[in-house]
């Protein structure tokens, strides 16, 4: 951090607020981030994930706690989703972090520039899928296997859960609040096992994790606020096209 230019601070800063809104209003938003850690600064590929994910121990816990001041994760079914997504990142995410161990500089711009463009997809998906009307949460294997496979994900790159759950369990025909909530909780136990995993290997850089967390901190209590308030369409499309013209440039910049 020290060599850093201002500029390069601030656009880090920038993007940990917009980060945060897109956590807790629209699910993909936390990879915000973890674009400019690994863009904009010299960090190792495990340095950018072990630094990303710090940030989202706190920003799940406070997504936890508004979503279930909102009530969403009062509801049995939501609960039971988001234990069970919980409970499959313990066994995922270590495997994640691993695999990060084996990967370059530039297979991680690659693997990050696919999964950017795979959410961008996921979320124009969720978008023009819209569910007539309530839907049931889905069979509990499905929900492990789906949240082991986004855990490992999240722990090769360093992104939370709600990038890829939320999407995938909208697709499934959950509700978008009840995923926004379940994923949050998920997110907690990804963060916070994938930190442990990072710490060991020393590949965690604090003052950037201050930078980029507390701006995704106040960016999470705003997109709380988003979801629940104001139709997110135009924000989704925005958060679209912003990772579709990412996508190329990360797969390129590693």
């Amino acid at each position: 951090m020290a060599g850093a230019s201002v500029p390069v601070l601030v656009a880090l800063g920038l993007l940990g607020l917009v980060g945060g809104v897109g956590i807790t209003a629209v699910g993909p938003g936390g990879v915000l981030p973890t674009i400019g850690l690994f863009a904009l600064t010299g960090l190792t590929p495990a340095q950018v994930a072990g630094t990303a994910l710090v940030t989202h121990v706190a920003t799940g816990m406070l997504a936890t706690a508004a979503y279930t001041r909102s009530g969403q994760l009062r509801e049995p079914g939501t609960r039971r989703t988001a234990l069970v997504l919980a409970v499959s990142a313990v066994a995922g995410t270590p495997l994640g972090v691993l695999v990060n161990s084996y990967v370059s500089k530039r297979m991680f711009g690659l693997v990050l520039g696919v999964f950017v463009a795979g959410v961008a997809g996921l979320v124009w998906f969720r978008e023009h899928r819209r569910p007539a009307g309530s839907r049931a949460h889905p069979p509990t294997a499905v929900v492990a296997g789906m949240g082991c496979a986004v855990a490992v994900a999240a722990g090769v790159v360093g992104i939370g859960g709600p990038m890829l759950t939320v999407p995938l369990l909208v697709a499934l025909g959950v509700p978008v609040l009840e995923s926004l909530a379940s994923a949050q909780a998920q997110s907690v136990v990804i963060a916070g096992v994938g930190t442990v995993g990072y710490l060991a290997q020393g590949a965690v850089d604090w003052p950037l994790a201050v930078l980029v967390g507390v701006p995704e901190l106040a960016g999470v209590l705003l997109g709380w606020r988003i979801a629940h308030a104001l139709p997110t369409r135009h924000l989704k499309y925005a958060l679209i096209t912003t990772l579709l013209a990412l996508a190329p440039y990360l797969a390129l910049h590693g």
